[in-house]
């Protein structure tokens, strides 16, 4: 993610940055030949004694030790899978009361034993995306409502962020608990210009990627369909589910004329395949439920952890499935769908 200061809103602008990485990569490896050929001049001249240490990531990746006949066994260590998972019964009534005993979690359709459990509140990193284009200027003052209120249900442990965007992203509140910053950042208005929607998302996923916390949630409020990202449905699908990938809520406040199904369904998708819902309220007057619903699921999630038993190969996609019993009662779960295994162990969902 590329920041680049002085927004037109006030805040920092947003952006994949993929030219200036370009320009970057040549300045970096014009660098990189300097310094190899100092660093070989070195050598010639000072060869060393006893071979380097290896860094801390290859420990972290291997653990080695003797074994009986004198060579060494590498062990490789798998990280754990975490979920955050949303219980519901038949009614669609939150389901908060419940026991490690009452899930059961599948990967692949093979069942994997927990290796952790928690249903106290953590903290959460939170993002909110409201769309600026245009069309969203009568409805700014409703979904600022909304937003504040998912702010206000928040805890002080908690961190959150305010972008704006339109055809650019702008970081127009940084991570803060403090109502007042977040306010005025949802107030920094200039509706015009396209929807480059899945380059905000994009922007996004990378800065929530700094904040230490585990737990990580995004809202997204918009109007339209992307038409102006140079990032597609497919790279951002596969971004929203890398590892301890950010669970998605999303509204969409249509409008009658340019209803699609096919946007209805992209929204559902990658909200779906994090664990989150995407909503499409007929009305304004619904956007304040909503945003009290979504506060609720975000407190009141179940997270699960277990570490594979199965063969990883990098790339292989692996399914999860998620189950919960209350006596003969089945539950829904709403989790996230899978992932996709990443290099040296490492994991990254999908």
């Amino acid at each position: 993610m590329l920041f680049t200061t002085g927004g037109a809103n006030g805040g920092s602008k947003l952006g994949t940055g993929r030219c200036s990485r370009g320009l970057a990569g040549i300045v970096a490896f014009l660098f990189g030949l300097l310094a190899l050929a100092s660093v070989s001049a070195a050598q010639s001249s000072n060869p060393p004694s006893t071979p380097p240490p290896s860094t801390s990531a290859q420990a972290a990746d291997t653990a080695s030790q003797d074994d009986d006949s004198g060579g060494f066994v590498f062990k490789k260590e798998v990280e754990e899978v975490v979920l955050h998972a949303v219980v519901v019964d038949a009614q669609n009534l939150l389901i908060t009361g419940l026991a490690r005993d009452n899930f059961k979690v599948y990967e692949d359709h093979k069942p994997q034993e927990m290796t952790s459990f928690r249903k106290e509140r953590v903290p959460v990193a939170l993002g909110i995306l409201i769309d600026n284009s245009g069309s969203m200027l009568p409805k700014r003052a409703k979904v600022n409502e909304a937003a504040l209120q998912l702010v206000d249900a928040s805890q002080p442990e908690d961190r959150v962020f305010v972008i704006n965007f339109g055809e650019d992203a702008f970081l127009d509140q940084d991570y803060t608990p403090d109502v007042g910053k977040l306010t005025a950042a949802l107030q920094r208005v200039e509706t015009r210009g396209s929807t480059a929607l899945y380059d905000a998302l994009i922007a996004a996923v990378d800065h929530l990627e700094t904040s230490p916390l585990q737990k990580k949630v995004l809202l997204v409020v918009t109007d339209g369909r992307d038409n102006a990202s140079q990032a597609t449905f497919q790279e951002l699908l596969h971004k929203l589910q890398s590892k301890n990938g950010p669970v998605l809520y999303a509204i969409a406040l249509e409008q009658n004329e340019r209803r699609d199904d096919r946007d209805r369904q992209s929204l559902r998708t990658l909200s779906e395949q994090t664990g989150g819902v995407a909503f499409f309220p007929s009305s304004l007057d619904e956007i304040n439920a909503i945003a009290s619903a979504i506060a609720q699921d975000i407190r009141s999630q179940y997270v699960i952890g277990y570490r594979s038993s199965n063969p990883h190969t990098s790339g292989a996609y692996h399914s999860i499935q998620v189950q919960a019993l209350a006596g003969s009662s089945r539950l829904r779960v709403t989790t996230r769908a899978g992932y996709i295994s990443g290099s040296n162990g490492s994991f990254e969902s999908h």
